[in-house]
């Protein structure tokens, strides 16, 4: 009997259209999924599917070898986080955390509010209303209350998304962190493959309701399965061996494939090939500065600060080896 959470071909429907198209994944028990992808690609549908909230068109949703399919979503014992906190604006911290404890007394409820508290970063905010808690803090207290009755599952629907990035980056790894102390088993839906990257322990990659290629994170950077799944991890120029050792690299790709090129792929080098500057911007940690490879294509290297003067020399350090 296959432990945890498994789906198998699953598809979900809205009339005509298939939002989800025969999507196959598990979920093993204190694991993290993430579920990336662009913006319609089935990610919350697939989610909403597993939690009770769609019907499967066709395909099966399984816990621990039971299929789901007649259970109510309120007996599938899965905590679910939404983008929007969803709190209870008249009640406390405390009352909103003990939400799903109310076969607890009063003195196991107050001890697992503190639990959860101090858990989230949170410690001595069992009084506060949640009108005066920010963004973050609001987020940190629906993790709370999903995990305070032990639920078997914990569902997160873009939970970190309407933070700003610099706050999106240090929740996401603070979720990671509670998710492993817990040993939760998680599906986490994101846009980010940065903060996909960060929280899972696998990521599956979701275009257009199919299911892309589903690995752990290390995998997917260095072999990713198509120029699809390259592209969306940040991979936008391609070249072939031989272009590749013109830029400076020392591997080798195997046959019929060629090297996605990212932020992280190209580095400064004074002994490098001398490329022209295209433009430059600012992410939250340094300088992208686009630059024109000799064959035409735009791509980025990641640099401390801002360069002066029409071109740079870069050298390929590495890439993603992808199918051509």
């Amino acid at each position: 009997m296959v432990s945890g959470l498994e789906v198998s071909d699953a598809v979900v429907r809205y009339g005509s259209v298939t939002a989800v198209d025969g999507v196959t994944l598990a979920v093993p028990p204190g694991r993290v999924v993430a579920l990336l992808g662009p913006s319609g690609s089935g990610k919350s549908t697939l989610l909403r599917a597993v939690a009770g909230l769609e019907p499967l068109a066709s395909g099966s949703i399984r816990w621990d070898g039971e299929d789901l399919a007649d259970v109510k979503v309120h007996r599938r014992n899965f905590g679910l986080v939404f983008q929007d906190a969803q709190l209870f604006p008249t009640m406390t911290v405390g009352r909103n955390i003990a939400y799903g404890l109310s076969r607890w007394d009063r003195a196991a409820q107050r001890t697992r509010v503190a639990e959860m508290l101090e858990l989230v970063g949170l410690p001595g905010f069992e009084d506060r209303r949640v009108t005066e808690l920010s963004g973050g803090q609001a987020q940190r207290i629906a993790l709370a209350r999903s995990l305070a009755p032990s639920p078997r599952a914990l569902l997160l629907d873009e939970p970190l998304s309407a933070l700003d990035t610099g706050l999106r980056r240090r929740l996401a790894e603070d979720l990671a962190r509670i998710l492993r102390e817990t040993h939760t088993t998680a599906i986490h839906v994101t846009h980010d493959h940065q903060e996909a990257f960060t929280v899972a322990d696998t990521v599956a990659v979701l275009q257009e309701g199919r299911l892309l290629q589903i690995d752990d994170p290390d995998a997917l950077r260095r072999t990713p399965s198509s120029k699809d799944v390259a592209a969306f991890l940040g991979f936008r120029a391609f070249v072939t061996h031989q272009q590749a050792h013109e830029l400076g690299w020392s591997g080798t790709l195997p046959v019929g494939a060629v090297l996605g090129i990212g932020p992280s792929s190209l580095v400064l080098d004074d002994t490098g090939v001398e490329v022209p500057v295209v433009d430059q911007g600012y992410t939250v940690e340094d300088v992208e500065i686009g630059v024109r490879l000799p064959d035409g294509q735009r791509a980025v290297v990641s640099a401390p600060e801002r360069v002066e003067g029409p071109t740079v020399r870069v050298r390929l350090i590495g890439g993603a080896v992808t199918p051509a």
